[in-house]
């Protein structure tokens, strides 16, 4: 991967975290900031935005809009559940927001390959790509969950909080990581 494509990526990422951080903090609160913690700030606050945003869209439409159609109303969780659930995902979000960062930091540092178009490598060969990210993150994602569930004080000190809510009556948008899907 040549110096001009690290550039290129690096000119887009800084562009990606003035757009965000510029309009969310004031410029001398990130700006002196290494590259990669404005890239950590950029993901953490953007994604608690998506998230809150989501969340709140999703809890108007099922609650409010549809009411009584996708949940019985004797099955709403309580403001309380969901301010608990929403506590619960800001306490993961820094730890969330450190991959996709350190994944940038790689390719900006070229320590990884990461190609612009699927014509610069092929489809037959972008598939394969894919498909193995794919795998590598699940048994990743498989794993440290279940590690997370085996070492004990990792469980009691980072993970337990997060089953409080998987009663279904508990269960709301602020709350959904898959986790009570059958593959887990």
């Amino acid at each position: 991967m040549g110096d001009e494509y690290l550039q290129q990526f690096l000119d887009e990422t800084t562009w990606y975290n003035h757009i965000v951080l510029g309009y969310l903090l004031p410029t001398n609160l990130w700006y002196p900031l290494p590259h990669f913690l404005q890239t950590w700030l950029r993901n953490y606050l953007a994604g608690t935005l998506l998230y809150l945003i989501s969340g709140f869209l999703w809890c108007f439409y099922i609650y409010y809009l549809k009411r009584n159609v996708y949940v019985p109303k004797d099955a709403i969780p309580t403001n309380k559940a969901m301010l608990l659930q929403i506590y619960v995902a800001m306490k993961a979000m820094p730890w969330y927001c450190a991959l996709p960062s350190l994944s940038e930091y790689m390719i900006e540092n070229g320590w990884t390959k990461c190609y612009d178009r699927v014509s610069e490598v092929g489809w037959l060969p972008h598939l394969l790509y894919l498909s193995l990210y794919l795998v590598f993150v699940e048994f990743g994602i498989y794993w440290m969950h279940r590690e997370l569930h085996d070492i004990k004080p990792l469980y009691k000190y980072l993970h337990a909080t997060h089953h409080i809510y998987n009663k279904q009556n508990t269960l709301s948008p602020f709350a959904g990581d898959g986790e009570d899907s059958p593959w887990w």
